[in-house]
This record gives C-alpha cells, structure tokens and sequence, in this order.
C-alpha cells in the first residue's frame, strides 16, 4: 500500500466553534476549585466562611449585636444575623431586586467603594452567589421596612419550591421564577427589625462525598471572630444526628476583651510581659478603577486609610503564635501586614540590643540578632482595617496591598520602641526581660547550630565524641535502627545482653531527668543527661531542630513498671514535647510495655512448666481464671516485677526488645494545643492548678499501684 505523507492524514479541527463562554453561575460550577479551593470538606466550610464573613461584615459595621449558625438534622446549614438586611428593591442597571442581584450575580455586592461598608472581608463580590451556585436549594429571607421578604434559589435560578409537611427539602418540586416576582412578601415584622438569614443544602453534585461541616473548626472560627469584634455574640447550634453527646447542642460566643483578651487565650506558656497593644494609622494612594455615572470604568486615584492594632506579648516558651487578620478576615498565609510586622520588629529589637549591650554583654562581631530570636515565645495578633483590600485570590489567605507593608512597619517602631524605652517601673522591667530573652535565644540558636554540626552520625573514626555510655548500634539504616533510652545502669547490662546491637543502640539515664518545663533553654544544655539525649540523637533542638538529621527511627522509651518509672517517662515526654516535637508529630516516640507479672503453668507428666507474661492486673485475673476453668495449676507466689534489673537477658529481650514478640506504645501529639496546656499543667511551674488535678483525680487512684 502506498504511505501517506504527514499532511493529508486527516487532523481534529480546531476553530471558533471549539471556543466555549461561561456565562454568570455556569462558570462557578463548572470550575468551583477556582473560586472555593477544593470540593472536599474544606470547600464546604469555605462556603459557609463566606456567608458567615457578610453577617460579620455587618457587625463590623455597627450594625448587629448576634449572629447564629444552626446545623440543621437534614444537613443544611443556617446563618441568622441582626443586621440592616440585604437591599429588597430593585437595582436599576440589572432591573433585579437587590436579593436577586447579591445571589446571582458574581463581582456585585455593597463592598465596592460604594460607601456601604468602611472596612469589610469582601473584596470580590462573589462569595455570597458562589455558595449559590454550588447549593442544591438556598432559601433566602430578609427582615426590612417592616417586612419579612424570602426567595428561593435551586443551583443559582431563582424560584419557588412546593414544600410537603416535612418542611423545606432540596427535592421538593421546583418552578423557576419569572420577572421580579421571584421576590415574595411573607411576613409583618416590628418597625426597626432588620436581619437576614440564609439557609442552604450544599449540592452533592459538586462536593466529594463524605464532605462534612466541623463543629470544631467552627467553634474556633466564631471563637477567633468574637475576639475580633468586641461584644458580638456567636452561637453555634447543631441538631445534626451526628453530634456526639460530648459536644454541647449550642454553644455562644462572645468576648469583651478584644485581641489583647485573644492573646492570653492563644498563650499558654509563662508570661514574660503583659498584653503590649500597638496601635496607629497610615494614610496612602491607591489607584483604583471605577464605574462613573454612565457605567463606564475609568481609573482614579483614591486616598485610603489603614488602621493598625497589634496585640503582643512574650512567653518563656520558644514557640510563636502569629495570627493575621485583614478587616477580621484571618490571612493564615500572612501578607504585606506581617511582613511590615516582622520587619519592624526585627530592627527594633536589634537596636535595643545595641544599646544595652554592655548590660546584657553583646558582642556585635560575633554575634547577630535573627527575626527567630525575636519571635521565640511570641504570642501575637496583628490586625489591620482598611477599604477593600487586595487578597491573593478568592480564599483571601494572603495580603496583598503593598502600602500596609510600611504602614505596619512604622507603627509597630514607634509604638514598640516606645514600650521598649519606658521609664515606668512595670514596663521597664518588662523591657530589660525581652531583651534578655531576645539574647538568650540568639545564644541558644548558636550554641544549637554548633551543636548540630558536632552530632550529626560519626563514623567509627569518630565515635569518640559521642557520650561514653551509649552503647550504639552497628547499622547506619536509619529507618531500621531503635535507641532505647533505659533507666539505670542495671538495666543496661541486662538490656545490652537482650538486645540485638545490629539496630538496637541503648542509652542508659540516671534516675529523672531535669523538668525541662520549668528550666531555661541554657539550663537544659547544661544538664549532662538531656544534652547527652539531645547529642545521641542528633537533629538539634529547638527552634533548629531537623527531623531529616535525627539518627535513629525509633526513639524508645524503656521504664520500669512502677509510678517512678511513669514519672520518668512523663519528664522524657516533656523533653521531646518542648525541644523535639517534630520525633512526636512524626510519631517515632515509643514507650516499651515490659510485663508486670511472670505466671508459672505447672504441666505435669515430665513436661517442662510454661511461663506466661502479663501486663496489667486485669490480664492477670482473667488469665487465673482461664486456668482455674481449664484446671491448670500454676505456682505461687505469682512474680512481680518491680523494675526490668529483675529480669534476666533471654526474659527481658521476649517481652520488651524483640520485634517479633514485643509490644510498644506509640506517643502521637493529635492536638498539639491541647497536649501543650497538659504538659504545662502536670510539669510547669503553677502549683496551684496542679494541686486541684490531683485533688480532683484523687478518688480515682489505685493505691496498689503505688510502690511505699
């Protein structure tokens, strides 16, 4: 057969006809990642943020004194809030009521300049028709003029649906509204009553399913937004199935404090200084386009003006706590304000330094203030109001106005500096303290980072750097080898004889550790068995700390089976909680499960008698009891372990080292939060909160467990 050449073999023909437009709501359901970031169930409570974000909006404004979420049983969700109530008469450029315009219509809203709102969240104009467009019903009802209006919308058209007994259902039958008359008056309100609520069921067309509404990221929003707005009261209120009996049915939030009362509820470590607030404005041009009277967009320059306040205060702790907020809109990404911020706060720092350097014996050749060492133990809210604010894209998780950069900057110099330079007793004393802490912590990252680059994995030449009393182990794998970290030296001559030294390295500490909650970091390294720990493992400590550096993949934790043995362990957690957290969140924290009895089952006719091992008193009366119904006899008195120097090698490595028999117990931080403020409790240095917990769990005790 006869080739055909390259050029007439027929192709796909690609002109004008091939061009697709999307017109309004289309383009939001055919591309909703674009404007909500995901279709899962982070996509879904991104809806809910923007309905919620306009009832705020209207708070912010003075308009409003409550707002409610109600979770409803069906899955939809409801937003009820007290403010002027969306526009009810008609727009006249669309010819639409203001509903129908807010609801449909992307890029159109009362956030535009119009004069409407001062500072909002929204910047787009899309927030309110996107979660339209993506329900399968919203309902719509607007308090206004003494009148109650309500319209409903099925994936974005507008229309009525013909509701049976069971109340309102997305599959109810639906008719598409005409004209106007897809506005309905259904109801006399008291004169000067005005809210608007919207209700909808998100479409299980567009969300993944097993997409689902927090309780828990909701309450942590309402709680972050009554902070933001003093005297706003949020109430979350779910009647879903689903709810678990822990979690209250309703719940209201509301905080006269402000940011400063938002910082000591973000802080959990012991205060250095109190609340600092930071306070200023800045006034800068922006160029901007807008419609002038005949609908025509022209550029103009507009003067703007950007309000700061910044809420701060440092800790004893090395962890930050930086939250961000544009017009109470959270920008977990940061922006131009945090970076004015960081900024500002780096050269202040730097500065006060410098000036009391011979007090605090700085040595500017040698040494350099970081923006870690100034943000170490920093618990900070920065928030700023200005009129729309440029987002980086529709999640609004970056800012972008360039201007707040310096506006931010300058406010947080002034306004610092002059904390910083005090002559009031309170806070000059507070100011030397950041100071000290700000150099603590530059001398704690360099001692670190010498550190580090001593203990990365020697080879046998270089081995002798390493603590004399580890006993490593021959693999250089990494994911395979284990460190034991064992109590005592008697245990260790057993251990060594029990483990197998091709993976397994043991490292032996004397007794308890020191409390690294109550220490300072320079306390710390100091102390010859944390800095042994911290040196075998090799990954740092702190603020430097390298997952990727650490020795071992296992970090095994192996006590005795006693109250000293758990307070052991309690005091090792606390060591890699605070310096080493990154092993926990990574989950390569062990605790070794030695046993706590060794029954002997008595065979008779000659057979050799069978040891059995048991964990807890439960497992051992159940295991007496399994054999006093099978007949077996076993001798008496039943062994009980007080410590693992009681067991001989072969007995040690079946029950706690050997992989293959062994069982461990892996520490995991699911809530770091929650697990901060627990170690704080049982290891920190308030007596008073740590008494009520034991007084509290005393009844629950068992006292055979305790060794006296």
């Amino acid at each position: 057969m006869p080739e055909t050449s390259a050029s007439a073999r027929p192709a796909a023909a690609y002109d004008a006809r091939n061009l697709q437009v999307l017109e309004g709501l289309e383009a939001v359901r055919k591309r909703p990642g674009m404007y909500i970031g995901s279709t899962d169930s982070r996509g879904l409570m991104h809806c809910l943020w923007e309905i919620l974000d306009n009832a705020v909006d209207e708070a912010l404004g003075g308009h409003g004194e409550s707002i409610s979420v109600v979770l409803h049983e069906d899955g939809s969700v409801e937003v009820r809030d007290t403010g002027r109530g969306v526009p009810v008469d008609v727009e006249p450029r669309t010819g639409l009521t203001g509903v129908e315009v807010v609801y449909t219509k992307l890029h159109a809203g009362g956030k535009f300049g119009g004069g409407s709102y001062a500072a909002s969240g929204g910047l787009h104009g899309v927030g309110a028709s996107v979660v339209n467009a993506l329900s399968a019903r919203l309902d719509v009802e607007v308090d206004r003029s003494g009148k109650t209006y309500a319209m409903s919308f099925q994936r974005g058209v507008p229309g009525s649906f013909a509701d049976g007994s069971d109340g309102p259902s997305p599959s109810s039958p639906f008719t598409p509204a005409s004209g106007t008359g897809a506005l309905r008056e259904i109801g006399k309100v008291r004169r000067g009553v005005t809210g608007t609520r919207v209700r909808y069921w998100a479409d299980p067309q567009i969300f993944i399913k097993g997409s689902h509404f927090s309780t828990e990221e909701l309450n942590r929003r309402a709680r972050q937004t009554a902070f933001l707005v003093p005297g706003l009261g949020i109430t979350i209120a779910d009647h879903r199935p689903e709810r678990t009996p822990e979690q209250p049915e309703e719940r209201t939030f509301r905080y006269e404090g402000g940011i400063s009362e938002f910082v000591e509820y973000l802080a959990s470590d012991e205060k250095i200084t109190d609340v600092i607030r930071l306070h200023g404005t800045g006034a800068y041009t922006e160029t901007i386009p807008v419609l002038d009277s005949k609908g025509h967009m022209v550029s103009r320059e507009v003067d703007r003006t950007c309000e700061v306040d910044i809420a701060l205060r440092w800790g004893a702790d090395y962890e930050t706590t930086v939250r961000s907020f544009v017009n109470i809109v959270a920008t977990p990404k940061g922006g131009t304000h945090t970076a004015g911020f960081e900024q500002a706060l780096v050269k202040t720092l730097r500065k006060q330094v410098e000036n009391q350097a011979r007090r605090v014996k700085f040595n500017a050749k040698n040494e350099k203030v970081e923006k870690d060492d100034t943000l170490a133990g920093l618990t900070a809210v920065i928030t700023v109001r200005l009129e729309e604010p440029q987002f980086e894209g529709q999640t609004k998780e970056v800012l972008g106005t360039p201007a707040v950069r310096q506006i931010v900057a300058k406010v947080v110099e002034e306004e610092l500096t002059a904390f910083l330079t005090s002559t009031k007793r309170g806070e000059k004393e507070q100011a030397a303290l950041v100071v000290d802490k700000v150099v603590s912590e530059m001398r704690a990252r360099i001692a670190a980072r010498m550190h580090k680059e001593v203990s990365r994995r020697k080879n046998a030449l270089e081995s002798s750097t390493m603590p004399t009393k580890l006993a490593d182990c021959r693999s250089t794998e990494v994911e395979r080898s284990e460190l034991f970290i064992v109590e005592g030296d008697s245990a260790l001559g057993t251990a060594k004889n029990a483990r197998n030294s091709e993976f397994q390295a043991l490292l032996p500490i004397r007794g308890k550790i020191l409390n690294v909650q109550k220490a300072s970091i320079t306390d710390m390294l100091k102390n010859t068995e944390c800095a042994a720990i911290i040196q075998v493992i090799g990954a740092g400590s702190g603020r430097t700390f390298d997952l990727d550096a650490a020795r071992y993949g296992k970090i095994i934790m192996m006590s005795d089976a006693d109250v000293d043995g758990a307070h052991i362990r309690t005091l090792l957690l606390t060591l890699f909680h605070r310096y080493m957290r990154p092993m926990l969140e990574a989950g390569r924290i062990y605790a070794a499960v030695p046993p706590l009895h060794r029954v002997e089952i008595i065979h008779g006719g000659g057979k050799k008698n069978e040891f059995v091992y048991t964990y807890s008193e439960a497992e051992l009366h159940r295991l007496l009891k399994s054999l006093e119904r099978r007949g077996k006899r076993y001798k008496e008195p039943i062994q009980r372990y007080k410590g693992l120097g009681e067991m001989d090698a072969d007995q040690l490595a079946d029950t706690t080292m050997d992989p293959r028999h062994r069982t461990l117990r892996r520490v995991r931080i699911e809530d770091a939060e929650a697990a901060a403020v627990v170690f704080d409790l049982l290891m920190g240095s308030d007596v008073a909160p740590r008494k009520q917990f034991i007084i509290e769990g005393a009844e629950e005790l068992d006292r055979e467990r305790i060794d006296a």
